[in-house]
């Protein structure tokens, strides 16, 4: 694939890691995997997020024209991630400059190839890029402050009767590294681009990164989940949603449970037993997912989000994944089964929630608060 050059563009000054293929076991990096990097909401979303927790913070800025990149939009992250894991495994050479079709793209994740796509497609590249990350996440002590957008810049290969023919962008150095440091990325299941709403979107990545082995499961409360979330939803209907997400148990290889512990509700995540496989083995090929369709996070309520059910193409019983990681990083753990080997640090935790409250402007609802029900065979996807 042969693309002009802008002068100045960073390409210029990086090797092109071309995909070859888009076969690769999927990846998530594990600092976006809990806070609040990206909006939850189907329609756009200008108001910033604004997190502090302890000694980490994360503000996120949107494009008016744009609105704030999505949890949906976020699939092309998963999916460049997955393939530089891919061919850093194999000993390739990779690149924050990453030279693809968009059908590569699109079919890794799930999604159709028809002309609509391409063009949400470009739209979700559009937001990734229009949306500002300030964090102090991974910085160290004389650096405390990162700012940048999920893709510095991309461009789009086109035949002269307008058809897509390749396409390139520019992966942001905070994301590479810690992408290509193995210890910061976790493996997640495919069954991942089942999920329809953005909070059990969200809420499969903080179970997959808190999750372990251990019997009693990690204990969070709802009311710090929501703010965590970064979700512009009262925290009445954020409990409420996780509440319905609970009856239904539709995360991939966890169990969810509501307890309470006096006036707090709280959310009991388990892993899933039996395990008959790891998440660690190869992506089978999807064909059409049931999560947003890249680029509709903008959409009014009308096409976009229809009110059917729409046809599941993983069986009903989600594969049970076994997740081997373990992450101190939670605000209440339980203390394991003594007969269970546990990591350093797996003891009881406490969490104090006054002293690690986000800030949160603005106010609002995720649109998948309505659990609209899908239209089956619907191009709309939610």
């Amino acid at each position: 694939m042969s693309l002009l050059r802008l002068s100045g563009s960073e390409r210029q000054k990086l090797d092109p890691f071309v995909i070859a293929t888009g076969d690769a076991s999927l990846r998530d990096q594990r600092d976006l995997m809990e806070r609040p990097f990206f909006s939850l909401a189907k329609s756009r979303r200008v108001t910033p997020i604004l997190y502090e927790a302890g000694n980490v913070r994360v503000e996120v800025f949107a494009v008016p024209d744009h609105g704030m990149a999505t949890i949906w939009d976020a699939d092309i992250l998963i999916w460049a991630a997955s393939q530089i894991v891919e061919a850093e495994n194999l000993g390739l050479k990779t690149s924050r400059f990453l030279r693809f079709t968009p059908y590569q793209l699109l079919t890794a994740i799930g999604r159709r190839t028809g002309a609509s796509d391409y063009k949400l497609l470009k739209g979700a590249l559009t937001r990734l890029q229009s949306t500002a990350i300030r964090t102090t996440i991974r910085n160290d002590a004389r650096w405390r402050r990162h700012q940048f957008s999920w893709i510095n810049e991309w461009e789009e290969l086109t035949r002269r009767d307008g058809c897509v023919e390749g396409m390139e962008f520019v992966l942001p150095d905070w994301f590479y590294r810690g992408v290509i440091d193995c210890s910061l990325v976790l493996s997640i299941d495919p069954a991942y681009f089942r999920l329809t709403g953005g909070i059990e979107r969200w809420l499969y990545r903080v179970a997959r990164k808190h999750a372990g082995r251990q019997s009693g499961g990690w204990l969070f409360e709802i009311r710090h989940l929501h703010n965590k979330s970064g979700s512009l939803a009262r925290v009445s209907d954020f409990t409420l949603q996780i509440r319905r997400i609970a009856q239904r148990q539709p995360l991939p290889g966890y169990r969810l449970r509501i307890e309470r512990e006096g006036a707090r509700e709280l959310l009991r995540i388990l892993p899933a037993r039996p395990f008959p496989r790891s998440v660690d083995s190869a992506v089978d090929p999807i064909e059409r997912s049931h999560a947003a369709t890249v680029g509709r996070s903008d959409a009014a309520l009308s096409g976009d989000h229809t009110q059917k059910y729409q046809l599941s193409l993983w069986p009903e019983t989600a594969i049970p994944a076994l997740n081997l990681e373990y992450n101190k990083e939670s605000n209440f753990l339980l203390a394991p089964d003594p007969g269970e080997n546990q990591p350093d640090g797996a003891g009881m935790s406490s969490f104090n929630p006054a002293s690690r409250t986000p800030i949160q402007k603005g106010s609002g609802k995720e649109d998948d608060i309505a659990e609209l029900p899908l239209d089956p065979g619907s191009e709309t996807d939610r």
